[in-house]
């Protein structure tokens, strides 16, 4: 059904609006009530704005508070005219809440006697709009879908879930705004929440839940609609420990970053790992190999046996005087002290503050058993005392942990010490710098290395925790990158999103069991979306012939699409094959390259015809050629993180940064060139699988190189 015309299954009569015009003219009702709404939205706003705070604030500091949040409460408050504010209406019947009518939305609105004209999506009134069917209608009547047009409401569809004549069908206004063109940057699947996401939306707050999910599922968006839904249930609880998201890059987190604000939440940060670990500048790269040993979960026993290291028994007394008398404390009691902070397990920084504190208390004891009465004032003072600090200094020295990291990669002894038993000579080789800097500053750090430094910052003060932390693409971390994010929420929780089939990194992740674990959280709960919502069946289903290869096990992801969408291979050159094998293995035949490159223009021509965005994905090392290719055929295109317009709508995407992007139609440039961009043919595929699986209604394929072997089969290929 066209979302512009009004669904035929209510013509005559408008459930619950009872004799007069509006039973009529149900659209007509639900566009009075749409531009009632907004007219109580906009009152909210100017009461807000109109208040007057002089008389209620006691001084400066109290005023700049509320003047903050007032003004994010204006922020909240604002009516978004290409954003529906309501998409749905739940008609109950007479026997529950007094048979009443809720209509569903972004935020809640309420008129000037209070009474709700639109109710938040995440209020329990409100969850029957995406549970309820006619197996278990929840009580609810008639469930009514909205169609939109630029803002303006131009149809409806009903559901009647207790009429037994009425048939199970699909919703069209559901899969139109499904397969709406994507222009801009991510939206909300608010008004499209299935009942499955809905279920991991609404998961309490308590408990770590790990979704595994392939292309196309919502995976992301069911992350940040959960991250909304628990601002909205633990508000004050939240706002006093913060949340944040986390991705794997800063493209991916400009793609998504106006989810939250359309539902109304203002407030949460984002960042991504490396953000995460900023303690140095990184300048430097690793090998594979390098990385590798270093973002392996053992590194944090080398680093902890190499900062305890640094604590020394003490070898002589301490004599403490005060006034005429001298207090000692002996070298073997001073060592219990030691050994007592070190069995505890305390941060570092922790047990060298407290150290002054014991051997104070050591002379305190002292000091009654000689008939004195010290107060807590006193073992203040004998803690700050010369002869203690000098003590302390001597015995728990203290440590930086950016050269605490340098000394491991540039002493071999030290490393060896420390790495015994942990890592193999032949991995302690590989982490070693050949030229050791002078200092931390003239380091060339990896980031790999920044997440050492971020494990030995923690061993030193414990990292504050967040109330709760949603990860994505978490598939992706290596164990050490799992425990610095895992820092960030010890004492909350997470949810944690990925597809183990899209780990494109040499640490990339074969077990969320495993993955949680070094996140801290073995106990989350690990749920698996397997409905594909994005990619059009044909395409995902080529891009499933690569799953036995690379992540065998794997269920593939099944499509719900009833649009199959269009997809088609173009081999280019006829002759390309037996070219290549007269110039030799690994050579491309003469000609070839630029009859590629302009049958890639071509096919973004094509696309840029229909409407929606669309994303050229090429190898890294393709991506100069198709940029110049692009600007000779005076094609303007965007660059990852650009926001697409109307009227710039072509994205040219470096493979590596395709993950977790979505564009309406896909030019993919030479697969084989994707493969062998990786440093192994298992993450080379897996690259490939990203970018097969990022086209929302069309992807092209074009190649001169012969296919990948395991894309081998018959191409069926389909047309809008």
């Amino acid at each position: 059904m066209p979302a512009h015309v009004p669904h035929p299954a209510s013509p005559t009569t408008d459930p619950g609006s009872g004799p007069g015009p509006g039973a009529r003219d149900p659209l007509g009702r639900e566009q009075a009530h749409l531009a009632a709404s907004r007219a109580a939205l906009r009152a909210m706003r100017e009461e807000v704005e109109g208040l007057d705070i002089r008389d209620v604030t006691a001084n400066w500091v109290n005023a700049a508070v509320l003047e903050s949040q007032i003004e994010q409460r204006v922020k909240a408050l604002a009516d978004l005219a290409h954003t529906p504010l309501f998409f749905g209406r739940l008609d109950y019947l007479p026997t529950v809440q007094e048979g009443q009518s809720f209509y569903i939305g972004r935020r809640h609105v309420h008129d000037a006697d209070g009474t709700p004209m639109v109710i938040d999506w995440r209020a329990p009134v409100s969850q029957p709009f995406y549970r309820a069917s006619r197996k278990d209608p929840h009580e609810v009547a008639l469930r009514r879908r909205f169609g939109y047009t630029g803002g303006e409401l131009t149809a409806y569809e009903d559901e009647h879930l207790t009429d037994p004549d009425e048939a199970d069908r699909t919703s069209a206004l559901l899969r139109a705004e499904i397969e709406r063109p994507r222009v801009g940057p991510m939206r909300d699947i608010v008004a499209t929440i299935q009942p499955e996401q809905d279920e991991i939306v609404r998961s309490g707050l308590a408990g770590t839940v790990c979704v595994q999910g392939g292309p196309g599922t919502g995976k992301t968006a069911v992350g940040l609609h959960r991250v909304a839904y628990l601002l909205y249930a633990h508000r004050e609880r939240l706002a006093r420990t913060g949340t944040l998201v986390i991705g794997p890059n800063r493209s991916f987190l400009h793609y998504i970053e106006q989810v939250l604000p359309a539902l109304g939440e203002l407030e949460v940060k984002q960042s991504t790992v490396d953000d995460l670990v900023a303690h140095v500048e990184v300048r430097g790269t690793d090998t594979a190999g390098a990385a590798v040993v270093k973002g392996d979960a053992r590194m944090a026993t080398v680093l902890r046996r190499a900062l305890r290291s640094h604590v020394v028994p003490p070898a002589e007394p301490v004599v403490v005087v005060r006034g005429s008398r001298r207090w000692r404390i002996p070298a073997y009691e001073l060592a219990e002290i030691v050994e007592e902070l070190l069995a505890r397990d305390i941060r570092y920084g922790a047990a060298r503050e407290a150290l002054p504190q014991r051997i104070a208390h050591a002379v305190l004891v002292r000091m009654e058993e000689s008939g004195e009465a010290p107060d807590d004032r006193v073992q203040d003072a004998v803690a700050r005392n010369a002869a203690v600090k000098a003590a302390v200094k001597e015995i728990w020295p203290p440590v930086d942990p950016a050269k605490l990291v340098l000394r491991l990669l540039s002493d071999a002894e030290f490393l060896a010490a420390h790495g015994e038993g942990v890592l193999t000579p032949d991995e302690q080789s590989a982490i070693l710098l050949e030229r050791p800097p002078r200092s931390p500053r003239t380091a060339k750090w990896s980031a790999a290395d920044a997440v050492l430094i971020d494990e030995a910052t923690d061993l030193v003060r414990r990292t504050q925790s967040l109330g709760h932390v949603v990860l994505d693409e978490a598939q992706d971390l290596s164990p050490m990158q799992y425990r610095a994010v895992g820092r960030r929420c010890t004492t909350g929780s997470a949810t944690v999103l990925g597809d183990l089939a899209q780990g494109t990194t040499p640490w990339a992740t074969d077990s969320w069991t495993q993955a949680l674990a070094h996140l801290g959280k073995p106990e989350a709960a690990v749920e698996e979306l397997t409905a594909g919502f994005r990619v059009p069946r044909e395409v995902i289903a080529y891009a499933s012939r690569l799953l036995p290869h690379m992540s065998p096990g794997l269920a593939p992801v099944s499509s719900v699409r009833e649009n199959p969408g269009s997809f088609t291979v173009r081999a280019v050159g006829a002759t390309a094959g037996a070219e290549r094998d007269a110039a030799g293995a690994g050579a491309e035949p003469a000609g070839a390259g630029a009859e590629r490159d302009a049958a890639v223009v071509a096919a973004c021509a094509e696309s840029l015809e229909r409407e929606g965005s669309i994303g050229l994905i090429a190898a890294d090392a393709r991506i100069p050629a198709l940029a110049a290719a692009l600007t000779a055929a005076g094609m303007p295109y965007l660059a990852p993180g650009e926001e697409t317009t109307a009227r710039s709508r072509l994205t040219l995407v470096p493979a590596s940064l395709a993950k977790g992007l979505e564009y309406d139609y896909v030019v993919l440039d030479e697969p084989a060139a994707v493969v062998a961009g990786e440093p192994d043919r298992r993450t080379g595929l897996r690259r490939l699988y990203v970018a097969l699986t990022r086209a929302v209604s069309g992807l092209v394929v074009v190649h001169a190189e012969p296919l990948p072997d395991e894309l081998a089969g018959p191409v069926a290929s389909a047309a809008l």
